[in-house]
């Protein structure tokens, strides 16, 4: 009965594989959401707010910080994909939810955003959730 849990040392490598594309997949998954949420900021920063959208659109496709905002969704697609080979989506999605921590960071230390009280306890939340889920069972090995 016992040996039918046992792992051969090939299932025993290729759990610990996927968990390490898993973790470093997650991991980029999270910069990159940042990267585009900071790049979408500082892109739209300067546009007035009484603009039209369509001339709202127009000067943002002319910031270069746009269209890099662009690339790194393709990127965030690709990585997305990698991900869910090797995970779950309800395992792997409430990861992401780290780019609100992470950005709320940036925002506040690099563009000088105020975070209160109630926006800091809500992180936590979101850190404590996070902590749930990965105290599930991770990735399973039957996902293609």
């Amino acid at each position: 009965m016992a040996s039918q849990f046992t792992m051969s040392p090939e299932q025993s490598d290729l759990t610990v594989q996927r968990r390490a594309t898993l973790i470093i997949g997650l991991t980029i998954a999270v910069a990159l959401d940042t990267a585009v949420q900071i790049c979408w900021k500082v892109g739209a920063a300067d546009i007035a707010d009484d603009v039209p959208l369509w001339a709202s659109g127009q000067a943002l496709m002319a910031r270069p910080v746009f269209l890099l905002a662009l690339a790194l969704m393709a990127c965030q697609l690709v990585n997305w994909l990698q991900v869910l080979n090797v995970a779950d989506l309800s395992f792997a999605r409430p990861f992401t939810s780290l780019s609100f921590l992470t950005v709320s960071l940036i925002s506040a230390f690099a563009l000088g955003e105020h975070l209160d009280s109630l926006q800091i306890i809500g992180i936590a939340i979101i850190i404590v959730g996070v902590w749930c889920v990965s105290a599930t069972d991770a990735p399973p090995e039957d996902v293609q």
